[in-house]
């Protein structure tokens, strides 16, 4: 799967020199992940000084690759064969904190489908145009016509009464699945450089408004690469604003925010009216995690995060969330944000309604020692906004468009993310909550 395959690039590119020898054709490099193995989500020094006495953060001491004058990534263990050579391989824009997420001639690493293998990854890379852009993730079945929407709260499992929402959904309920179709526009933003995605169909009533929600990508990565996750928020119902880039400080979210506002207040935008700018969430990846939790912070409008694989660097950055709003977190078993992710969630000056969610039994063969005596293999650092993607469908549904029944999916002893399976996937939600 795509999230163990970020660790096995550089072995890739020999096997990926043979192909391309026999079908003469080109392929440019994947770029790996070159962070810290307890905070794959650090930020520069100007961003947070972090510790700026502890030896131990990366971002005061790093440790110099004698080839590249770059600091490496001490989450790779140099004995182990799996790993060797990893180590030099650096961001494209030379940020040598930046996430994992693969070039133009892999398509499919950033996208929708799992990566069941390097051969085959390759394979494909060699006989794709693809310049790195995850193909759209294909509607279901029962969206070949234009899929009817209505309020968020219905029905629920538990025979509730049905209660009107404010807030616009689609009526289909499966996070899993694709539902409206979307309006994806690129070369957008606030700054010109980042994605709006919409439902084509947006309501027509009155009394009901969409939701939004801001996405921020990792470090080096650029939001097309998070295509499939931004087009499944806007299929359920969602006005999506992809950032162009995640400092980890809300300064960017705030701002796609304002643009938002405006377009919600220009008679001439297809939005106009239709937004609700109360009723905002924000996710991202790694440090784009970091600036939604710090987006949730902030900025008021913003009700509720979903944090994938991120983690306050200090463990205090969930301790800052007010009471009345709501973030969760999640982890992979063996991503390099796992002491970043359960620091934050167990502080104990926590008020806010927090989730904490690992997803556990990802099939892989790289294997890396995450502490002494502790070796992970699984799902790592790009599992959440991929393979996990439909747990931050389903956390917004219930955070932004009032589909209270899903909390039995998050909260208690058995639910869906609390030990349910992966659907689609290998392995298991392990889901632990609090304060709610």
């Amino acid at each position: 799967m795509k999230t163990m395959f970020f660790r096995n690039l550089t072995r890739g590119f020999v096997i990926a020199g043979a192909v391309m020898a026999l079908v003469n054709c080109d392929s440019s490099t994947a770029a790996n992940d070159n962070q810290n193995t307890t905070d794959p989500t650090a930020v520069t020094p100007t961003d947070n000084p972090a510790n700026p006495g502890d030896p131990t953060n990366p971002v005061n001491n790093p440790v110099i690759d004698s080839a590249t004058g770059l600091p490496v990534d001490p989450a790779l263990n140099p004995t182990d064969p799996a790993q060797q050579g990893t180590d030099s391989i650096v961001d494209p824009n030379n940020d040598p904190w930046a996430d994992p997420c693969v070039a133009s001639s892999l398509p499919n690493a950033c996208g929708d489908e799992p990566v069941h293998g390097m051969i085959d990854t390759i394979l494909t890379s060699v006989s794709s145009s693809s310049e790195g852009i995850a193909d759209p993730v294909p509607l279901s079945s029962s969206s070949a016509s234009e899929i009817p929407a209505s309020s968020a709260a219905e029905v629920s499992s538990s025979s509730e009464a049905p209660a009107v929402s404010k807030i616009f959904l689609a009526n289909d309920k499966e996070e899993e699945k694709n539902y409206m179709e979307v309006e994806y526009k690129t070369n957008t933003g606030w700054d010109g450089e980042g994605i709006l995605a919409y439902p084509k169909r947006l309501t027509d009533n009155p009394d009901q408004k969409h939701a939004v929600v801001v996405w921020g990508p990792g470090g080096g990565t650029k939001p097309s690469a998070y295509e499939g996750m931004i087009r499944r928020l806007a299929s359920h119902g969602f006005v999506v604003v992809a950032l162009k880039e995640s400092p980890g400080n809300a300064t960017q979210a705030i701002k796609a925010l304002d643009w938002l506002d405006g377009l919600n207040k220009d008679s001439n935008s297809p939005l106009f009216g239709k937004l609700d700018m109360n009723t905002v969430g924000c996710s991202g990846h790694s440090m784009g995690g970091l600036e939604s939790e710090q987006a949730l912070i902030k900025d008021r409008r913003v009700l509720t995060a979903f944090l994938n694989n991120s983690g306050d660097w200090d463990g205090v950055g969930a301790m800052k969330v007010a009471a009345d709003r709501t973030i969760a977190i999640l982890y992979g078993e063996g991503g390099m944000e796992r002491g970043n992710a359960e620091n934050d969630y167990n502080n104990a000056n926590v008020k806010a309604p927090a989730c904490l969610i690992q997803m556990t039994g990802g099939m892989g063969t790289e294997c890396y020692d995450v502490a002494p005596g502790r070796r992970e293999c699984g799902y790592g650092h790009g599992s959440g906004s991929w393979d996990g993607m439909a747990a931050t469908v389903a956390w917004m549904r219930w955070h932004l468009g009032g589909e209270e029944w899903r909390k039995a999916d998050f909260v208690g002893t058995s639910g869906k993310y609390i030990n349910g399976n992966i659907a689609g996937h290998d392995g298991k939600w392990k889901g632990q909550c609090k304060n709610f």
